[in-house]
């Protein structure tokens, strides 16, 4: 404590940030991690991990054709919804069917009646607004289970603020025993990848094209994104710019479909000197905040993930950084993609309603709620987590055949 007190005063004087510029640790190659440069002088650290003895299938065909194509009308879903979205922000959904079944005729809407300015109801009376912006969805979806001894899949693993691609160990060593492919990389400023000296470069639309620099680089033709707290909208991001390559995504306490806005009263605003004095203080409340219990085993999970192990430069630009207008409700009411949403129910950074409203606005959304854990949920409950996880990418519609509309 006393020491990060001295070095944060000395760099007061000095004008300088602490740890502003380099990687956090030393950039050895171990087994599995690659460096790649996603631009002159960004080099990320990423760990990609390929299964021994198993075929490739760099253009993506699956190992039986034929098993593959007998179940492509059963595992094929229409998505077809309308999103309107009016003047003061209320958001129209309604989920569209080709049926003519008589139950299934008028389409589902999650819009409740405009009350009637005059305080007195009027029955059959409805409000007319013009809508700001009206978008169709309509495609049709395969989605298929996804098995470890598929050549064409590959899982990617996106960590948050303060984190690192450590933060996944248990899943990269469970899914990899599994026989699958799996690549997770270290954002810019965390864990061993480059720290560039510009707060600019830490900003949402900066490590976006990082990671779809990473995601273009392994991508094939199924692949499952995976991401915890920020990173979330990282896998939201590219499932918007790539829908036929990415197949499933996995949220981990993402939070809510709003758009980033930075809070101007965060304490993430102080001088990067004054947050390098208040680590301690900071990674205590992380712990505290963090995790459902806050043992030994708790903080040795916390030192083993190098988890919020960033500079106090990083860590404020990055949060400074989380602008993204683009990522509101009608973002994601447009993705139709299947997602799965998992929240640890202590988690007291993102409350369980977020997470219930993000599952609302998601065409194919399943929810699952972890009593024991709480925002790092992935190294509290392990077991629990790679189970759901590993459920979900096996996961595939049963639809009965002449009839793929969802919902």
């Amino acid at each position: 404590m006393l020491t990060s007190i001295t070095d944060g005063f000395l760099c007061c004087l000095l004008g300088k940030s602490p740890n502003a510029v380099g990687p956090l640790d030393s950039l050895d190659h171990g087994d599995g991690f690659t460096f790649l440069e996603v631009k002159p002088g960004r080099i990320l650290r990423v760990r990609h991990n390929v299964p021994k003895n198993r075929p490739d299938f760099p253009q993506g065909q699956p190992q039986n054709q034929d098993e593959d194509e007998d179940k492509s009308s059963r595992s094929t879903v229409r998505c077809k919804r309308r999103i309107t979205l009016y003047r003061n922000g209320q958001l129209l959904i309604e989920n569209l069917s080709d049926s003519t079944t008589p139950e299934r005729q008028n389409p589902e809407s999650s819009e409740l009646e405009a009350p009637d300015p005059t305080g007195v109801p009027t029955p059959g009376k409805r409000r007319k607004r013009k809508p700001k912006k009206v978008v169709t969805v309509d495609c049709q979806k395969r989605i298929t289970s996804c098995k470890g001894s598929h050549g064409d899949v590959v899982l990617f693993f996106i960590h948050g603020v303060g984190g690192s691609l450590d933060i996944w160990k248990e899943q990269l060593e469970f899914f990899s025993g599994l026989g699958y492919e799996v690549v997770a990389p270290d954002l810019a400023g965390h864990g061993c990848s480059s720290a560039p000296p510009v707060a600019a470069a830490y900003t949402f639309y900066a490590l976006a094209e990082d990671m779809r620099a990473v995601f273009k680089r392994y991508a094939k033709k199924r692949n499952i994104l995976i991401g915890h707290s920020y990173g979330v909208s990282f896998c939201t991001f590219l499932a918007h710019e790539y829908p036929q390559l990415v197949h499933k995504v996995i949220m981990i306490n993402g939070g809510g479909p709003t758009a980033l806005e930075p809070s101007l009263c965060s304490i993430f605003n102080l001088p990067p000197c004054v947050l390098h004095c208040l680590s301690p203080c900071l990674a205590w409340s992380f712990l505290k905040a963090g995790f459902a219990r806050q043992g030994a085993k708790e903080k040795q999970l916390l030192k083993e993930g190098n988890a919020f192990n960033v500079s106090s430069f990083v860590l404020r630009a990055t949060m400074s950084g989380q602008y993204w207008p683009e990522g509101d409700e009608l973002y994601h009411a447009e993705l139709a993609v299947p997602v799965l949403l998992v929240h640890g129910m202590h988690d007291k950074f993102v409350p369980v309603e977020e997470d219930q409203r993000m599952a609302e606005i998601l065409l194919i959304a399943f929810l699952k709620v972890i009593d024991e854990g709480s925002h790092m949920v992935m190294l509290e409950c392990p077991d629990t987590v790679n189970t759901l996880l590993h459920e979900f990418v096996l996961w595939e519609p049963d639809t009965p055949r002449g009839d793929g509309d969802t919902k």
